[in-house]
């Protein structure tokens, strides 16, 4: 288990609505903030950032690497001094170049149409790789699952993609199905890498919502906190907190969704691919994916 194991505020929701700002203010542009002082964890932070026209926000970690999602609308993103023009219509049209900053480097984005919404997180770093812009072309996508889990995973910034601690991923789920299926975990118990992690979604219909659990059954002697349970659910534009435990979620039946992971931790470089720790009692679906499934009407 970490080092790490500071209290998160374990109340009825993790979730992270925007114009919140767990334990502190936003700054200007800011529509949801998650720092590691405000949620109690270590590494990662995570901001949801909306410009108009002509508006900047800037950022310069001496000691952590930043990650930067465009997700909405038009801007630059300048790495000390280097200006990369980029858009995206819609999470839901395509993918977007991504900015990556090394500690010491400043990045500022500035929107150059009516609305630019992007996503901005951070971990501590050394300084290992340079400042880049990650095309989409080099991203690394797959389908996963199958039966009601099916999903289409971008490996936005996962190895063979260099960084220290950041991970990224951008997940399309069609409505009605799960993801994270068979639930996993990964906090530093039963093997499984410590990483935290934030989920922020989208879904493409105004009255679409979806569902998260996070929860720990205590089956081995290393959950330290018992048994615990979670449970979470919003729109589109809201976040959810992992804090630990396993963890899945899904969307309604009447909304595909849409969501951005960021998660860091313990893992350095190519140790970010270290797989979590699913639950024994159901992976074995994942042998055959319809398996069980009713056909009805079940009785003539």
């Amino acid at each position: 288990m970490s080092t790490s194991d500071s209290a998160f505020a374990w109340g009825p929701s993790p979730v992270v609505r925007p114009g919140e700002s767990p334990g502190g203010q936003l700054a200007q542009g800011q529509r949801i903030n998650v720092t590691p002082e405000a949620v109690g964890w270590q590494y990662l932070s995570f901001a949801i950032v909306e410009l108009a026209a002509g508006e900047s926000y800037s950022q310069k970690l001496d000691d952590q690497e930043t990650a930067i999602v465009p997700l909405e609308g038009a801007g630059v993103i300048d790495l000390d001094g280097t200006v990369t023009p980029v858009a995206r219509e819609s999470v839901f049209k395509s993918l977007a170049p991504v900015g990556y900053a090394p500690p010491g480097v400043t990045s500022t984005v500035t929107a150059t149409d009516q609305r630019f919404l992007f996503a901005i997180g951070s971990a501590p770093a050394e300084g290992r790789y340079p400042a880049r812009i990650i095309e989409p072309s080099t991203i690394r996508s797959e389908v996963r699952g199958g039966g009601a889990a099916l999903r289409y995973v971008n490996h936005t910034l996962a190895p063979p993609i260099e960084a220290e601690r950041l991970i990224l991923y951008e997940v399309y789920v069609p409505r009605g199905t799960w993801s994270g299926w068979a639930p996993h975990r990964h906090d530093g118990i039963e093997g499984s890498p410590y990483l935290e992690e934030t989920y922020y979604f989208r879904v493409d219909r105004p009255e679409g919502f979806w569902m998260h659990r996070n929860w720990d059954d205590a089956r081995t002697e290393e959950s330290v906190r018992g048994q615990w349970e979670q449970m979470a659910s919003g729109g589109d534009g809201d976040c959810a907190l992992v804090p630990g435990g396993f963890h899945s979620s899904v969307a309604c039946p009447g909304a595909n969704m849409y969501f951005l992971n960021f998660l860091a931790g313990e893992p350095v470089a190519d140790e970010r691919s270290t797989p979590p720790c699913f639950h024994s009692e159901f992976t074995w679906i994942e042998s055959d994916w319809d398996a069980g499934a009713w056909t009805l009407p079940l009785f003539d």
